[in-house]
């Protein structure tokens, strides 16, 4: 198991005498690797010997498939593709490939990630907490105020997400553990939603779902308008996974929130410890560090969606909380 890193937080201000109060979960290396470890066997099926064969055949695949141009192929990189998968090459080679069209597919904010060109990223729409959960899982915030539709885009709110999953991505904790999402509709308004067709909404959600390597272990939602739940209907019917559908939960109360998420974890506005403009703060350092990183995911192409196969006999569903929705992304159509 790769070393692990903690998230450290900086105190903000001599003032605040509580410190205690905003250690992380886990307070020392040891015990976070350790509980990476039994996550990375149990939930994953990975061990040593695992990974490196796995690793091997996975990079032997993309050096011999003409379809793919410049993939980067490190450990790390390969890595979320085999864990979200179990370590099922064929499932990994899969989503791989859906992973590639689908930033070909959407390349307005897919291409140059670049948190310092993004608004949303700013004005703290969407950040990572500084505090893991208790289960070792980076929360992320959702802020819906932030977003202005007579001022911001679906690409810009298109270009945050991708960003801030890709920065999370990068990091092999967050492959393993998963990602918990805090999202605080507070000022969700039918307004934003002209932001996208309903077409292009839906494609998004369905190859998203297919596509992004990542494991949502929980969803809350909070603040949501009851006037809105269609919307809420619309979402949910379309993510095809099961698994994923039972994660997510809407919360009528912060007290409710609190029994599902550790205050630790969020911002002093929903209960928290920290204010969200320190914790949004924190989070561009993070972003800055991995920013060239980010960047030379551009290089990396697909030449040809043909070897998105169309397999019936695929399970819809997993345990990582993605799911495995059959069908070629050629064939996709939005009901």
């Amino acid at each position: 198991m790769p070393g692990t890193q903690l998230i450290m937080p900086i105190p903000w201000s001599d003032k605040n005498s509580g410190l205690v109060e905003k250690q992380l979960v886990y307070k020392d290396q040891e015990e976070f690797a350790n509980q990476l470890m039994k996550i990375a066997g149990n939930e994953l099926r990975e061990d040593e010997n695992t990974r490196k064969q796995c690793l091997e055949q996975l990079r032997e695949w993309i050096k011999k498939n003409q379809d793919i141009e410049n993939c980067l192929t490190d450990d790390r990189f390969l890595l979320r593709f085999l864990r979200v998968k179990k370590f099922s090459i064929l499932m990994a080679e899969q989503t791989l490939l859906k992973y590639l069209n689908f930033r070909k597919r959407f390349k307005e904010f897919m291409y140059g990630l670049d948190h310092l060109k993004s608004p949303l990223i700013n004005n703290g729409y969407i950040f990572a907490s500084p505090f893991r959960d208790a289960n070792g899982r980076r929360v992320i915030i959702y802020n819906i105020s932030k977003v202005d539709p007579h001022q911001f885009t679906g690409t810009d709110v298109g270009l945050a997400h991708a960003i801030t999953y890709e920065t999370l991505l990068a990091d092999e904790e967050n492959q393993i553990a998963g990602v918990n999402h805090v999202c605080d509709a507070n000022g969700l308004s039918a307004a934003f939603l002209t932001l996208w067709s309903i077409t292009e909404f839906a494609t998004i959600i369905r190859w998203g779902e297919q596509s992004l390597p990542m494991r949502h272990k929980e969803i809350n939602l909070l603040n949501f308008p009851s006037a809105l739940k269609y919307v809420y209907d619309f979402v949910h019917s379309t993510i095809k996974s099961e698994k994923l559908k039972n994660r997510i939960m809407i919360h009528s109360s912060l007290n409710e929130l609190h029994n599902k998420v550790d205050k630790k974890c969020l911002p002093l506005e929903l209960g928290g410890v920290m204010p969200a403009k320190e914790m949004a703060e924190l989070w561009k350092k993070e972003l800055a560090a991995k920013r060239e990183l980010l960047l030379s995911y551009d290089a990396m192409n697909l030449l040809s969606d043909k070897g998105i196969i169309c397999r019936r006999n695929l399970p819809n569903e997993d345990n990582t909380g993605v799911g495995s929705l059959p069908g070629s992304f050629r064939k996709l159509e939005v009901d």
